[in-house]
């Protein structure tokens, strides 16, 4: 079987920090593949909060996500302060994907936890219609 091997982006606009929680630890007594993805929209939210927007309102335009893609490094446990390096690609009329590298440091050692990519569509939800892109968010895309 063929894995997944995702292209991250040579530079990252934004670090958002994310503290594992009891809540995200499985039977194997790590962090489930589940709350892998739970941290990116956590990640994804501080960077939009940061500019004073949410996913359901970026100037008036909701973000939807159309496509998830996780590859899995390495073990995460309860109490790792997880960095969520996000940066962007491929910027459409109305979509863009934002890529994600998660670390953590432990024992003095930097550890890839995963590489992931989330395919983001511009959405009205008042008019229930995919929607462009604002200009302050291809701004914040690619200046940051």
């Amino acid at each position: 079987m063929a894995r997944i091997k995702l292209e991250m982006p040579a530079a990252y606009f934004t670090v958002q920090k994310v503290r594992v929680r009891i809540t995200d630890i499985n039977y194997g007594n790590h962090v489930g593949n589940d709350a892998f993805v739970g941290i990116l929209h956590e990640a994804r939210m501080q960077w939009l909060s940061l500019h004073g927007f949410t996913e359901l309102d970026v100037q008036g335009t909701g973000l939807i996500m159309g496509d998830l893609a996780v590859e899995f490094k390495n073990e995460s446990f309860y109490g790792d302060e997880v960095q969520v390096e996000i940066g962007a690609a491929d910027t459409g009329r109305v979509n863009f994907d934002l890529y994600y590298r998660l670390t953590t440091t432990r024992n003095g050692e930097n550890i890839l936890l995963a590489n992931a990519k989330t395919g983001m569509i511009c959405y009205d939800y008042q008019q229930k219609k995919i929607a462009a892109i604002p200009q302050i968010l291809l701004t914040l895309l690619s200046t940051e």
